[in-house]
């Protein structure tokens, strides 16, 4: 197993801290930097920011949405941050939800699997450099009644293939994405429930006839660094509650209904109720420390190390940490202990 950083949203205050923490954590020998987007700072050029100084550890969109761009222009991004970055990029798509997709990018959210499927048929081809021809069910390259034509990528990628993961949550979307997919950026990754998770994975990559040697699960946890693990959790529930309570509708809230299949179902609701009611204290407050524990890395460096082993036991590959300290020194000396902790578990 192998660390890595998820830098989030760019453009909060915390431009100057987040370049920091990802030149530490090249200096530290983490594998890869990861950056969101939603509706706000986009990911490539924060990347493509980070890659110019930086020297080794890779850079990752988690993720790119889909929706946002056509699979075209996604080839064209990442063969450029693959190029800029001397090999160091991985492409990390997702379909973002309704709200988002319909609301800020004006593309309708039906059919997010076959969507997403074509998707990386037509990036995993125009990086290939092949002449791109596509005859989907939701894209057609060229468009069948102009004067279209069949073009080549003229940019050449450092690599022979850029990794391309998947960020799946619903059992479908695990299940393509064991069937397409280098690999899965998973939310709120909890070793004692993944086993289900992984198991969808497993499905899709036999359905596919695919082995998954080299298939990387990189799920993002929040690192919180204390002696008090219970008053380190205080930290991450604004985070989760967010998420459980107030991402999506309340018929539509993939998060929240993760937390269901976790065996949350009563605290989910009681969390989405507060939330989408405006307590969000009182949304805080109900997430639950069970759930929060177990899907977080917490406390001193000795019991980190002990999740950290549990996170590589269950299958994890790239666990990827995002730090939630109260201030910048905090985050640097928690990405120190993070590197320090996973050479104590014996799982680097």
């Amino acid at each position: 197993m192998r660390l890595g950083l998820n830098l989030g949203y760019w453009g909060a205050g915390n431009d100057a801290a987040n370049l920091a923490l990802a030149k530490k954590a090249d200096e530290l020998g983490y594998a890869v930097v990861w950056a969101a987007e939603a509706y706000g700072s986009d990911a490539p050029t924060v990347l493509a920011w980070v890659a110019a100084q930086t020297s080794r550890i890779d850079v990752g969109s988690a993720v790119l949405q889909i929706p946002a761009r056509t699979p075209a222009m996604t080839a064209m991004t990442a063969a450029t941050l693959d190029t800029l970055s001397g090999g160091r990029f991985r492409l990390g798509l997702g379909v973002s939800g309704p709200q988002v997709s319909e609301g800020w990018h004006g593309v309708r959210f039906a059919s997010p699997l076959g969507r997403t499927r074509e998707y990386v048929e037509i990036v995993r081809k125009a990086l290939s450099r092949d002449r791109v021809r596509y005859d989907g069910d939701h894209f057609q390259l060229p468009l069948p009644d102009g004067p279209g034509k069949a073009l080549t990528l003229t940019v050449h990628p450092m690599r022979e293939e850029i990794p391309v993961y998947l960020a799946a949550i619903g059992p479908k979307n695990l299940e393509l994405t064991g069937e397409i997919a280098n690999g899965w950026l998973p939310v709120f990754y909890s070793p004692e429930h993944a086993g289900e998770q992984l198991k969808l994975i497993q499905a899709g990559a036999d359905k596919a006839g695919r082995s998954l040697d080299g298939f990387d699960v990189a799920p993002t946890v929040p690192l919180v660094v204390g002696d008090d693990w219970e008053a380190c959790a205080d930290a991450v529930r604004g985070y989760a509650a967010l998420y459980i309570g107030g991402m999506g509708s309340r018929e539509k809230n993939f998060y929240n209904q993760l937390a269901c299949r976790m065996g949350f179902e009563r605290e989910a609701a009681d969390v989405q109720q507060k939330y989408l009611g405006k307590d969000y204290a009182g949304a805080m407050a109900a997430v639950p420390l069970e759930f929060i524990d177990a899907t977080s890395l917490l406390g001193p460096k000795e019991r980190i190390a002990d999740r950290m082993r549990a996170f590589a036991e269950s299958g994890v590959t790239t666990l990827t940490v995002a730090p939630s300290m109260p201030d910048p020194e905090g985050s640097a000396r928690a990405l120190e202990i993070a590197a320090e902790a996973i050479e104590l578990a014996g799982v680097a």
